[in-house]
């Protein structure tokens, strides 16, 4: 009996632990999931496949983009590559093919990150887009990381992290002086596009789970040797998972844009709607 508790108390212990280590970044990836898919549904609403196309110039190739690079640091071999695809029978607007050896558990892990690649190079082109469009968006950006974010447990404090950044970029982004700055302009139409691109296919989700299932596996091995030595494996995850204040505030960019790509879709929406009465 004892032995069965034990096994269920580490099946337990791997399951917090991962929800540590990577349940940040898989939430963020469902909330852009349900922005997008909303954002993307008033565009088709309003003006038929055109308006999800319009966006696909800019955002499918930085989503596949996301892919690829994962690849490459994950080990897999990329075979074929569409980073744009327009009127194709399917609907799909681009893909990375690539393959893996499946006793490699370093690659079966990459099927995670690999997944969850749009999220990454999504986040990473709006801040690009903001340090070379609105400069000063970014400084301010970058100067509340700087001051205020650091490694830290993941408990409520993290979460006015969050708002923190939100915030900042808010108060930074949206002023008088960048609302007669074409740059600025610029910088939304590229935000807009990329937000309307960045969440995970079925396809996307279904290879992420694969990894994921591997990192679950091997925190289960580490705990079951862990309890032999007799470590404190869920004090030094939870210190690991620290890292996640950064994931929220790198993430709170990304979760922006694609509500302000949603609302914008509304009101484009209800403009066209009001036209054709």
């Amino acid at each position: 009996m004892q032995i069965i508790l034990s096994f269920f108390h580490i099946l337990l212990i791997s399951f917090l632990e991962m929800l540590y280590l990577v349940g940040i970044i898989i939430v963020i990836g469902f909330i852009l999931g349900a922005f997008e898919r909303l954002s993307n549904s008033y565009l088709f609403r309003a003006f038929g496949p055109k308006g999800v196309m319009v966006t696909a110039w800019i955002g499918t190739p930085i989503h596949e983009i996301g892919h690829m690079v994962q690849c490459f640091i994950w080990g897999h071999r990329v075979s074929k590559v569409k980073l744009l695809q327009l009127n194709h029978p399917s609907g799909i607007l681009g893909f990375v093919e690539h393959h893996y050896n499946p006793n490699s558990m370093y690659q079966q892990i990459g099927n995670f990150f690999i997944g969850l690649g749009p999220i990454f190079s999504g986040i990473g082109s709006l801040i690009i887009g903001m340090y070379l469009l609105v400069p000063q968006s970014y400084l301010a950006f970058k100067t509340e990381i700087e001051q205020h974010i650091k490694i830290q447990q993941l408990d409520i404090t993290v979460l006015k992290t969050f708002w923190d950044s939100i915030s900042i970029i808010c108060k930074s982004l949206f002023t008088l002086d960048n609302l007669i700055n074409p740059l600025f302009w610029l910088f939304i139409i590229i935000a807009f596009s990329i937000s309307s691109h960045i969440a995970l296919s079925k396809a996307d989700i279904k290879g992420s789970m694969n990894g994921l299932s591997m990192i679950f596996f091997i925190l289960f091995l580490f705990n079951i040797i862990s309890r032999v030595l007799n470590w404190d494996t869920y004090d030094m995850v939870i210190r690991l998972a620290g890292y996640n204040a950064y994931v929220l505030a790198f993430g709170s960019i990304a979760l922006l844009f694609s509500f302000v790509t949603l609302v914008i879709s509304i009101i484009l929406f209800r403009v066209k709607a009001i036209m054709v009465r």
